[in-house]
């Protein structure tokens, strides 16, 4: 039965993604139906991209790549990659702004604008405390910085504007 679904998923890809009549003439079960209905994945994500825009496979040179999300997969290997357009774009799309909409940047020094409890700990950071040299990450918590006193701690960008 998984074997039956995972190739009518790949015969639906494949027939939607090439846009030949397949798609039409394809004849689904009402049990298949409800299948195909429950995964969302089973579209394309941009019904606009034949499969001739996609690159070949950079490990088996598979021609049948697929796009699923930002990544690229290949059906003959299952080698999952991104695309070089999308990971340069990746690279460059970290934006932090403080609690006032101004760009930060790696080492910035910014001021924390409310007092902030240490989670494990009875210190607080006071208002006013300058953060010198923080660090963008990736996260709910996305400054990396040592604050003197206290030591390393992750803070929210929404809690500190730029000195």
């Amino acid at each position: 039965m998984a074997a039956g679904i995972v190739l009518l998923i790949f015969t639906v890809r494949m027939a939607l993604r090439e846009k030949t009549s397949t798609a039409l003439a394809l004849r689904l079960s009402p049990d298949e139906a409800l299948i195909c209905k429950s995964i969302p994945s089973i579209l394309p994500a941009n019904p606009e991209t034949t499969m001739n825009d996609l690159p070949p496979c950079p490990k088996c040179q598979g021609l049948y790549a697929y796009q699923d999300g930002d990544m690229l997969i290949c059906p003959e290997c299952a080698h999952e990659w991104l695309d070089a357009a999308d990971a340069e774009s990746v690279a460059g799309a970290l934006v932090v702004k403080d609690a006032h909409g101004n760009l930060l940047a790696d080492g910035d020094v910014v001021m924390v604008i409310k007092d902030l409890k240490v989670k494990g700990s009875s210190a607080v950071v006071k208002v006013g405390t300058k953060v010198r040299n923080i660090r963008l990450i990736e996260g709910d918590h996305n400054l990396d910085c040592k604050i003197d006193g206290i030591g390393a701690m992750k803070l929210k960008s929404e809690f500190v504007k730029k000195a």
